[in-house]
């Protein structure tokens, strides 16, 4: 593999649920994989998530969305920090909800105040569910 297409694995980070990087980088771009907001160092089988606690049967004890938003956020300047580039280099954040209705608001708040200067592109859609038991998830592009 080639300098200009490394792939990064970001030490600050939670680590990835399956075969992938935290992030790649081409050129002077960076793609990062989707970023949930497990505690760094965690792993899919770890039920680390800020504000969430569950039952034996996978039932929410404690479920704190802005938490989450707060987390995700973090692990996402982890990645890019760790990658070269920084917050300020987003260009574009693709943003995944498992309950827009519930959590569209809490995520717009939070997100104006973490973008109130760097204002990247952004998409956010609603999913039936992701891998863990999260309820965000970011997919960014940034420059180095």
């Amino acid at each position: 593999m080639s300098e200009s297409q490394e792939r990064i694995s970001a030490q600050g980070a939670p680590k990835p649920v399956g075969l992938y990087p935290h992030a790649r980088r081409v050129g002077n771009l960076l793609f990062l994989s989707g970023v949930g907001p497990r505690v760094a160092g965690s792993d899919a089988t770890d039920s680390m998530v800020p504000g969430l606690r569950l039952d034996k049967n996978g039932n929410f004890l404690e479920f704190d969305f802005e938490a989450q938003c707060h987390s995700v956020f973090q692990n996402v300047r982890a990645i890019l920090e760790a990658s070269g580039s920084r917050w300020e280099n987003l260009i574009d954040v693709t943003v995944f909800l498992v309950n827009m209705k519930r959590d569209f608001a809490t995520y717009n708040r939070l997100y104006a105040e973490y973008f109130k200067d760097a204002q990247p592109c952004r998409t956010t859609v609603e999913i039936s569910s992701l891998p863990t038991p999260i309820a965000i998830e970011l997919k960014c592009i940034a420059t180095i």
